[in-house]
Protein backbone atom coordinates (compact mmCIF):
# COMPACT_ATOMS: atom_id res chain seq x y z
CA UNK A 1 0.00 0.00 0.00
CA UNK A 2 0.95 3.64 -0.16
CA UNK A 3 2.33 5.42 2.88
CA UNK A 4 -0.48 7.16 4.81
CA UNK A 5 1.42 10.43 5.03
CA UNK A 6 2.10 10.30 1.28
CA UNK A 7 -1.63 9.93 0.62
CA UNK A 8 -2.47 12.93 2.82
CA UNK A 9 0.31 15.15 1.45
CA UNK A 10 -0.41 14.21 -2.20
CA UNK A 11 -4.17 13.76 -2.03
CA UNK A 12 -5.01 15.29 -5.43
CA UNK A 13 -2.35 13.23 -7.22
CA UNK A 14 -3.49 10.04 -5.48
CA UNK A 15 -7.13 10.70 -6.43
CA UNK A 16 -6.13 11.39 -10.05
CA UNK A 17 -4.15 8.15 -10.13
CA UNK A 18 -7.17 6.18 -8.85
CA UNK A 19 -9.31 7.76 -11.58
CA UNK A 20 -6.72 7.05 -14.28
CA UNK A 21 -6.62 3.41 -13.26
CA UNK A 22 -10.41 3.13 -13.29
CA UNK A 23 -10.41 1.78 -9.72
CA UNK A 24 -12.81 2.25 -6.84
CA UNK A 25 -10.99 3.67 -3.80
CA UNK A 26 -11.62 6.55 -1.39
CA UNK A 27 -8.46 8.55 -0.72
CA UNK A 28 -10.51 11.24 1.06
CA UNK A 29 -11.57 8.65 3.62
CA UNK A 30 -7.95 7.75 4.29
CA UNK A 31 -7.04 11.41 4.78
CA UNK A 32 -10.00 11.90 7.14
CA UNK A 33 -9.17 8.79 9.15
CA UNK A 34 -5.49 9.81 9.26
CA UNK A 35 -6.47 13.10 10.87
CA UNK A 36 -8.72 11.25 13.34
CA UNK A 37 -5.88 8.94 14.22
CA UNK A 38 -3.58 11.90 14.85
CA UNK A 39 -6.17 13.51 17.15
CA UNK A 40 -6.78 10.27 19.03
CA UNK A 41 -3.05 9.60 19.36
CA UNK A 42 -2.53 13.09 20.80
CA UNK A 43 -5.43 12.58 23.20
CA UNK A 44 -4.10 9.16 24.25
CA UNK A 45 -0.63 10.56 24.89
CA UNK A 46 -2.15 13.25 27.10
CA UNK A 47 -4.12 10.67 29.06
CA UNK A 48 -1.00 8.55 29.50
CA UNK A 49 0.82 11.60 30.93
CA UNK A 50 -2.11 12.16 33.30
CA UNK A 51 -1.84 8.52 34.39
CA UNK A 52 1.87 8.90 35.08
CA UNK A 53 1.26 12.07 37.08
CA UNK A 54 -1.51 10.35 38.99
CA UNK A 55 0.78 7.44 39.83
CA UNK A 56 3.50 9.85 40.96
CA UNK A 57 1.00 11.65 43.22
CA UNK A 58 0.29 8.40 45.05
CA UNK A 59 3.90 8.13 46.23
CA UNK A 60 3.75 11.05 48.67
CA UNK A 61 2.35 11.16 52.19
CA UNK A 62 -1.42 11.52 51.81
CA UNK A 63 -4.36 11.55 54.11
CA UNK A 64 -7.15 9.10 53.42
CA UNK A 65 -9.45 11.59 51.68
CA UNK A 66 -6.70 12.81 49.36
CA UNK A 67 -5.63 9.24 48.57
CA UNK A 68 -9.24 8.30 47.80
CA UNK A 69 -9.57 11.23 45.39
CA UNK A 70 -6.37 10.28 43.58
CA UNK A 71 -7.48 6.66 43.34
CA UNK A 72 -10.84 7.75 41.90
CA UNK A 73 -9.06 10.01 39.43
CA UNK A 74 -6.80 7.13 38.45
CA UNK A 75 -9.81 4.92 37.71
CA UNK A 76 -11.34 7.64 35.55
CA UNK A 77 -8.11 8.08 33.61
CA UNK A 78 -7.80 4.31 33.16
CA UNK A 79 -11.32 4.13 31.71
CA UNK A 80 -10.65 7.04 29.36
CA UNK A 81 -7.41 5.43 28.18
CA UNK A 82 -9.26 2.19 27.44
CA UNK A 83 -11.89 4.12 25.45
CA UNK A 84 -9.25 6.08 23.54
CA UNK A 85 -7.25 2.94 22.75
CA UNK A 86 -10.36 1.19 21.46
CA UNK A 87 -11.30 4.19 19.33
CA UNK A 88 -7.74 4.46 17.98
CA UNK A 89 -7.67 0.75 17.12
CA UNK A 90 -10.98 1.07 15.26
CA UNK A 91 -9.83 4.11 13.28
CA UNK A 92 -6.52 2.45 12.38
CA UNK A 93 -8.37 -0.67 11.22
CA UNK A 94 -10.71 1.38 9.02
CA UNK A 95 -7.82 3.46 7.66
CA UNK A 96 -5.81 0.37 6.72
CA UNK A 97 -8.84 -1.23 5.03
CA UNK A 98 -9.42 1.90 2.92
CA UNK A 99 -5.71 2.38 2.16
CA UNK A 100 -5.42 -1.19 0.86
CA UNK A 101 -7.93 -0.32 -1.87
CA UNK A 102 -5.73 2.48 -3.21
CA UNK A 103 -3.45 1.39 -6.08
CA UNK A 104 0.23 2.13 -6.38
CA UNK A 105 1.20 5.36 -8.10
CA UNK A 106 1.98 4.96 -11.79
CA UNK A 107 5.22 5.78 -13.58
CA UNK A 108 4.96 9.19 -15.33
CA UNK A 109 5.46 7.56 -18.75
CA UNK A 110 2.65 5.00 -18.36
CA UNK A 111 0.11 5.58 -21.16
CA UNK A 112 -3.43 6.51 -20.17
CA UNK A 113 -6.46 4.35 -20.97
CA UNK A 114 -7.77 0.93 -20.05
CA UNK A 115 -7.93 -1.13 -23.28
CA UNK A 116 -5.30 -3.02 -25.28
CA UNK A 117 -5.26 -0.35 -27.96
CA UNK A 118 -4.33 2.23 -25.33
CA UNK A 119 -1.03 0.47 -24.58
CA UNK A 120 2.10 1.79 -26.28
CA UNK A 121 4.08 -0.52 -28.53
CA UNK A 122 7.80 -0.11 -27.78
CA UNK A 123 9.39 -2.50 -30.26
CA UNK A 124 8.92 -5.50 -32.53
CA UNK A 125 11.42 -8.30 -32.86
CA UNK A 126 11.39 -10.97 -35.58
CA UNK A 127 9.31 -11.32 -38.70
CA UNK A 128 6.12 -13.40 -38.58
CA UNK A 129 6.48 -16.58 -40.61
CA UNK A 130 4.87 -16.66 -44.03
CA UNK A 131 3.25 -20.02 -44.72
CA UNK A 132 2.46 -21.43 -48.16
CA UNK A 133 -0.53 -23.16 -46.57
CA UNK A 134 -3.32 -22.08 -44.23
CA UNK A 135 -1.85 -22.31 -40.70
CA UNK A 136 -3.84 -24.13 -38.03
CA UNK A 137 -4.20 -23.18 -34.41
CA UNK A 138 -2.52 -25.11 -31.60
CA UNK A 139 -5.73 -26.89 -30.58
CA UNK A 140 -6.16 -28.60 -33.95
CA UNK A 141 -2.44 -29.31 -34.25
CA UNK A 142 -2.01 -30.53 -30.67
CA UNK A 143 -4.87 -32.97 -30.88
CA UNK A 144 -3.86 -34.21 -34.34
CA UNK A 145 -0.32 -34.86 -33.06
CA UNK A 146 -1.69 -36.53 -29.91
CA UNK A 147 0.23 -34.25 -27.54
CA UNK A 148 -2.73 -32.43 -25.95
CA UNK A 149 -6.06 -33.91 -24.82
CA UNK A 150 -8.74 -31.38 -23.91
CA UNK A 151 -11.77 -33.65 -24.22
CA UNK A 152 -10.72 -36.24 -21.64
CA UNK A 153 -9.58 -33.50 -19.26
CA UNK A 154 -13.02 -31.87 -19.54
CA UNK A 155 -14.61 -35.20 -18.61
CA UNK A 156 -12.25 -35.78 -15.67
CA UNK A 157 -11.60 -32.26 -14.35
CA UNK A 158 -13.87 -29.84 -16.21
CA UNK A 159 -13.45 -27.25 -18.94
CA UNK A 160 -10.18 -25.31 -19.26
CA UNK A 161 -8.10 -28.28 -18.10
CA UNK A 162 -5.91 -30.44 -20.32
CA UNK A 163 -3.67 -33.49 -20.46
CA UNK A 164 -0.23 -33.25 -22.02
CA UNK A 165 0.88 -36.46 -23.72
CA UNK A 166 3.83 -37.93 -25.57
CA UNK A 167 6.14 -35.17 -26.88
CA UNK A 168 3.95 -32.56 -25.17
CA UNK A 169 5.30 -33.71 -21.80
CA UNK A 170 8.93 -33.31 -22.87
CA UNK A 171 8.14 -29.99 -24.52
CA UNK A 172 6.89 -28.62 -21.17
CA UNK A 173 9.86 -30.01 -19.23
CA UNK A 174 12.27 -28.77 -21.89
CA UNK A 175 10.86 -25.23 -21.77
CA UNK A 176 11.29 -25.14 -18.00
CA UNK A 177 14.87 -26.34 -18.08
CA UNK A 178 15.77 -24.08 -21.02
CA UNK A 179 14.56 -20.99 -19.13
CA UNK A 180 16.03 -22.15 -15.80
CA UNK A 181 19.47 -22.49 -17.34
CA UNK A 182 19.29 -18.90 -18.61
CA UNK A 183 18.19 -17.59 -15.21
CA UNK A 184 20.77 -19.53 -13.23
CA UNK A 185 23.56 -18.04 -15.36
CA UNK A 186 22.20 -14.60 -14.50
CA UNK A 187 22.40 -15.15 -10.75
CA UNK A 188 18.85 -16.25 -9.98
CA UNK A 189 18.43 -18.80 -7.19
CA UNK A 190 16.06 -21.57 -8.35
CA UNK A 191 13.06 -22.55 -6.21
CA UNK A 192 10.15 -24.94 -6.48
CA UNK A 193 7.49 -23.16 -4.46
CA UNK A 194 4.41 -24.36 -2.53
CA UNK A 195 1.11 -24.43 -4.39
CA UNK A 196 -0.76 -23.00 -1.37
CA UNK A 197 -0.34 -19.66 0.39
CA UNK A 198 -2.10 -18.06 3.34
CA UNK A 199 -4.70 -15.37 2.74
CA UNK A 200 -2.56 -12.69 4.40
CA UNK A 201 0.25 -13.35 1.90
CA UNK A 202 -2.13 -13.02 -1.06
CA UNK A 203 -3.50 -9.79 0.39
CA UNK A 204 0.01 -8.50 0.90
CA UNK A 205 0.98 -9.20 -2.71
CA UNK A 206 -2.21 -7.54 -3.90
CA UNK A 207 -4.50 -10.46 -4.75
CA UNK A 208 -8.07 -10.69 -3.48
CA UNK A 209 -8.48 -14.22 -2.07
CA UNK A 210 -12.24 -14.03 -1.47
CA UNK A 211 -15.41 -12.75 -3.10
CA UNK A 212 -17.40 -13.37 -6.28
CA UNK A 213 -14.90 -11.57 -8.55
CA UNK A 214 -11.77 -13.24 -7.23
CA UNK A 215 -9.60 -15.16 -9.67
CA UNK A 216 -8.26 -17.35 -6.85
CA UNK A 217 -9.22 -20.87 -5.75
CA UNK A 218 -9.71 -20.73 -1.97
CA UNK A 219 -9.49 -23.75 0.32
CA UNK A 220 -12.85 -24.65 1.87
CA UNK A 221 -11.56 -24.57 5.45
CA UNK A 222 -10.34 -20.99 4.98
CA UNK A 223 -6.71 -21.91 5.65
CA UNK A 224 -5.35 -20.52 2.40
CA UNK A 225 -5.55 -20.47 -1.40
CA UNK A 226 -4.04 -22.17 -4.41
CA UNK A 227 -1.49 -19.76 -5.88
CA UNK A 228 -2.09 -18.17 -9.26
CA UNK A 229 1.63 -17.44 -9.66
CA UNK A 230 4.89 -18.01 -7.79
CA UNK A 231 4.99 -14.22 -7.38
CA UNK A 232 2.82 -14.88 -4.32
CA UNK A 233 5.06 -17.45 -2.66
CA UNK A 234 8.31 -15.75 -3.63
CA UNK A 235 6.94 -12.39 -2.52
CA UNK A 236 5.94 -13.88 0.81
CA UNK A 237 9.33 -15.52 1.37
CA UNK A 238 10.74 -12.54 3.30
CA UNK A 239 7.47 -11.29 4.83
CA UNK A 240 8.15 -9.59 8.16
CA UNK A 241 11.91 -9.76 7.59
CA UNK A 242 14.71 -7.21 7.48
CA UNK A 243 17.10 -8.06 4.64
CA UNK A 244 20.72 -6.91 5.03
CA UNK A 245 21.38 -4.22 2.42
CA UNK A 246 24.52 -6.08 1.37
CA UNK A 247 22.41 -9.05 0.21
CA UNK A 248 20.37 -6.92 -2.19
CA UNK A 249 19.38 -7.39 -4.89
CA UNK A 250 17.96 -10.86 -4.22
CA UNK A 251 17.11 -12.65 -7.48
CA UNK A 252 14.78 -15.66 -7.27
CA UNK A 253 13.36 -18.00 -9.92
CA UNK A 254 10.28 -19.90 -8.78
CA UNK A 255 8.75 -22.89 -10.55
CA UNK A 256 5.15 -23.59 -9.60
CA UNK A 257 1.80 -24.80 -10.75
CA UNK A 258 -0.58 -21.88 -11.19
CA UNK A 259 -4.31 -22.11 -10.53
CA UNK A 260 -6.73 -19.47 -11.80
CA UNK A 261 -10.49 -19.44 -11.86
CA UNK A 262 -10.41 -17.07 -14.84
CA UNK A 263 -13.70 -15.62 -13.61
CA UNK A 264 -15.45 -13.82 -16.42
CA UNK A 265 -12.83 -14.82 -19.03
CA UNK A 266 -14.42 -15.77 -22.32
CA UNK A 267 -14.09 -15.35 -26.06
CA UNK A 268 -11.46 -16.16 -28.65
CA UNK A 269 -8.49 -15.53 -26.33
CA UNK A 270 -9.69 -18.33 -24.06
CA UNK A 271 -9.31 -21.08 -26.65
CA UNK A 272 -7.15 -24.09 -25.89
CA UNK A 273 -4.01 -23.61 -23.81
CA UNK A 274 -4.03 -19.83 -23.89
CA UNK A 275 -6.27 -19.38 -20.85
CA UNK A 276 -6.65 -22.39 -18.56
CA UNK A 277 -7.34 -23.16 -14.92
CA UNK A 278 -3.98 -24.85 -14.24
CA UNK A 279 -0.57 -24.44 -15.85
CA UNK A 280 3.15 -24.45 -15.07
CA UNK A 281 5.09 -21.21 -14.86
CA UNK A 282 8.65 -20.16 -14.09
CA UNK A 283 8.56 -16.75 -12.37
CA UNK A 284 11.34 -14.25 -11.74
CA UNK A 285 11.23 -12.24 -8.53
CA UNK A 286 13.57 -9.55 -7.22
CA UNK A 287 13.99 -7.70 -3.91
CA UNK A 288 16.18 -4.62 -4.24
CA UNK A 289 17.13 -1.16 -3.01
CA UNK A 290 14.73 1.57 -4.19
CA UNK A 291 17.32 3.21 -6.42
CA UNK A 292 17.91 -0.10 -8.26
CA UNK A 293 14.35 -1.00 -9.24
CA UNK A 294 14.04 0.85 -12.56
CA UNK A 295 17.23 -0.71 -13.91
CA UNK A 296 16.26 -4.17 -12.64
CA UNK A 297 12.84 -3.84 -14.25
CA UNK A 298 14.63 -3.29 -17.56
CA UNK A 299 16.83 -6.32 -16.80
CA UNK A 300 13.80 -8.57 -16.27
CA UNK A 301 12.29 -7.44 -19.56
CA UNK A 302 15.51 -8.12 -21.42
CA UNK A 303 15.66 -11.63 -19.94
CA UNK A 304 12.13 -12.29 -21.18
CA UNK A 305 13.19 -11.05 -24.60
CA UNK A 306 16.29 -13.25 -24.55
CA UNK A 307 14.19 -16.32 -23.77
CA UNK A 308 11.76 -15.73 -26.64
CA UNK A 309 14.41 -14.54 -29.08
CA UNK A 310 16.26 -17.79 -28.37
CA UNK A 311 13.07 -19.67 -29.22
CA UNK A 312 12.92 -17.76 -32.55
CA UNK A 313 9.39 -16.56 -31.84
CA UNK A 314 8.45 -13.11 -33.22
CA UNK A 315 7.18 -10.78 -30.52
CA UNK A 316 6.48 -7.20 -29.61
CA UNK A 317 6.88 -5.31 -26.31
CA UNK A 318 4.15 -3.01 -25.03
CA UNK A 319 4.05 -0.47 -22.21
CA UNK A 320 0.83 -1.34 -20.37
CA UNK A 321 -1.71 1.47 -19.97
CA UNK A 322 -2.76 2.73 -16.54
CA UNK A 323 -6.07 0.88 -16.57
CA UNK A 324 -4.34 -2.45 -17.20
CA UNK A 325 -1.59 -2.25 -14.58
CA UNK A 326 -3.35 -3.85 -11.63
CA UNK A 327 -3.14 -2.28 -8.19
CA UNK A 328 0.47 -3.17 -7.17
CA UNK A 329 2.32 -2.24 -10.36
CA UNK A 330 4.12 1.08 -10.83
CA UNK A 331 4.92 0.08 -14.40
CA UNK A 332 4.35 -3.10 -16.41
CA UNK A 333 5.71 -4.30 -19.72
CA UNK A 334 4.05 -7.12 -21.65
CA UNK A 335 5.77 -9.32 -24.20
CA UNK A 336 3.29 -10.44 -26.88
CA UNK A 337 4.19 -13.33 -29.16
CA UNK A 338 3.01 -13.68 -32.75
CA UNK A 339 0.30 -16.35 -32.89
CA UNK A 340 -0.43 -17.29 -36.51
CA UNK A 341 -3.31 -19.59 -35.56
CA UNK A 342 -5.36 -16.78 -33.99
CA UNK A 343 -7.63 -14.87 -36.39
CA UNK A 344 -5.20 -15.36 -39.25
CA UNK A 345 -2.34 -14.11 -37.13
CA UNK A 346 -2.05 -11.60 -34.27
CA UNK A 347 -0.05 -10.88 -31.15
CA UNK A 348 -0.99 -12.31 -27.75
CA UNK A 349 0.54 -11.75 -24.31
CA UNK A 350 2.92 -14.49 -23.18
CA UNK A 351 4.91 -12.75 -20.41
CA UNK A 352 4.82 -9.59 -18.34
CA UNK A 353 7.13 -7.89 -15.86
CA UNK A 354 6.14 -5.36 -13.19
CA UNK A 355 7.98 -2.96 -10.92
CA UNK A 356 5.82 -2.74 -7.78
CA UNK A 357 8.21 -0.37 -5.93
CA UNK A 358 7.56 -0.60 -2.15
CA UNK A 359 3.80 -1.17 -2.49
CA UNK A 360 3.91 -4.88 -1.67
CA UNK A 361 6.81 -4.54 0.78
CA UNK A 362 4.83 -2.07 2.87
CA UNK A 363 1.91 -4.51 3.07
CA UNK A 364 4.17 -7.47 3.90
CA UNK A 365 6.55 -5.45 6.13
CA UNK A 366 9.72 -6.35 4.21
CA UNK A 367 12.55 -3.93 4.90
CA UNK A 368 16.30 -3.44 4.66
CA UNK A 369 18.72 -1.65 6.99
CA UNK A 370 19.94 1.49 5.28
CA UNK A 371 23.38 3.07 5.70
CA UNK A 372 21.99 5.51 8.25
CA UNK A 373 20.85 2.59 10.41
CA UNK A 374 17.16 3.08 9.69
CA UNK A 375 14.92 0.32 8.36
CA UNK A 376 13.31 1.15 5.02
CA UNK A 377 11.03 -0.79 2.68
CA UNK A 378 12.59 -2.71 -0.20
CA UNK A 379 11.34 -2.54 -3.77
CA UNK A 380 9.85 -5.72 -5.25
CA UNK A 381 9.64 -6.76 -8.91
CA UNK A 382 8.27 -9.77 -10.74
CA UNK A 383 8.44 -11.11 -14.27
CA UNK A 384 7.39 -14.20 -16.17
CA UNK A 385 10.33 -16.20 -17.46
CA UNK A 386 8.04 -18.67 -19.18
CA UNK A 387 4.34 -19.46 -18.78
CA UNK A 388 4.62 -22.92 -20.29
CA UNK A 389 1.12 -23.26 -21.74
CA UNK A 390 1.34 -19.96 -23.65
CA UNK A 391 4.89 -20.63 -24.78
CA UNK A 392 3.67 -23.96 -26.17
CA UNK A 393 0.92 -22.18 -28.09
CA UNK A 394 3.53 -19.92 -29.71
CA UNK A 395 5.90 -22.78 -30.57
CA UNK A 396 3.28 -25.11 -31.98
CA UNK A 397 1.70 -22.42 -34.16
CA UNK A 398 4.89 -20.72 -35.37
CA UNK A 399 6.80 -23.92 -36.14
CA UNK A 400 4.03 -25.92 -37.82
CA UNK A 401 4.85 -27.50 -41.16
CA UNK A 402 2.71 -28.16 -44.23
CA UNK A 403 2.56 -31.90 -43.43
CA UNK A 404 1.08 -31.23 -39.98
CA UNK A 405 4.30 -31.79 -38.05
CA UNK A 406 5.84 -29.24 -35.69
CA UNK A 407 9.55 -28.39 -35.59
CA UNK A 408 11.24 -27.65 -32.28
CA UNK A 409 13.33 -24.44 -32.07
CA UNK A 410 17.03 -25.26 -32.32
CA UNK A 411 17.81 -23.88 -28.85
CA UNK A 412 15.07 -26.02 -27.30
CA UNK A 413 15.67 -29.30 -29.13
CA UNK A 414 18.53 -30.49 -26.83
CA UNK A 415 16.23 -30.09 -23.83
CA UNK A 416 13.40 -32.05 -25.49
CA UNK A 417 15.46 -34.85 -27.01
CA UNK A 418 13.86 -34.45 -30.46
CA UNK A 419 13.68 -31.75 -33.13
CA UNK A 420 10.26 -32.45 -34.63
CA UNK A 421 6.87 -33.68 -33.40
CA UNK A 422 5.47 -36.09 -35.92
CA UNK A 423 2.04 -37.58 -36.43
CA UNK A 424 1.56 -40.92 -34.70
CA UNK A 425 1.34 -44.09 -36.77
Amino acid sequence: MLDYRFIVDNLDAVKANIKNRFMDADADAVARLFRQRTELSTKLQGLQRDRNNNSAAMKGKLDNDKRALIIEEGKRIKDEIAEAEAALKQVESEMEAEARKIPNMAHPDVPSGRDDEDCTELKRVGEPAKFDFTPLDHVVLGQALDIIDFDTAAKVSGTKFYYLKNEGVFLELGLVRYALDILQKKGFTPFITPDIAKDEILLGIGFNPRGAETNVYSLEDGSGCLVGTAEITLGGYYSGAIIPAGKLPVRMAGLSHCFRREAGAAGQFSRGLYRVHQFTKLEMFVYCLPEESDALHEELRMIEEEIFSGLEIPYRVVDTCAGGLGAPAYRKWDLEAWLPGRNGGEYGEVTSTSNCTDYQARRLNIRYKAADGKNRFVHMLNGTAVAVSRAMVAIIENFQQADGTVKIPAALAPYCGFDVIKRKA
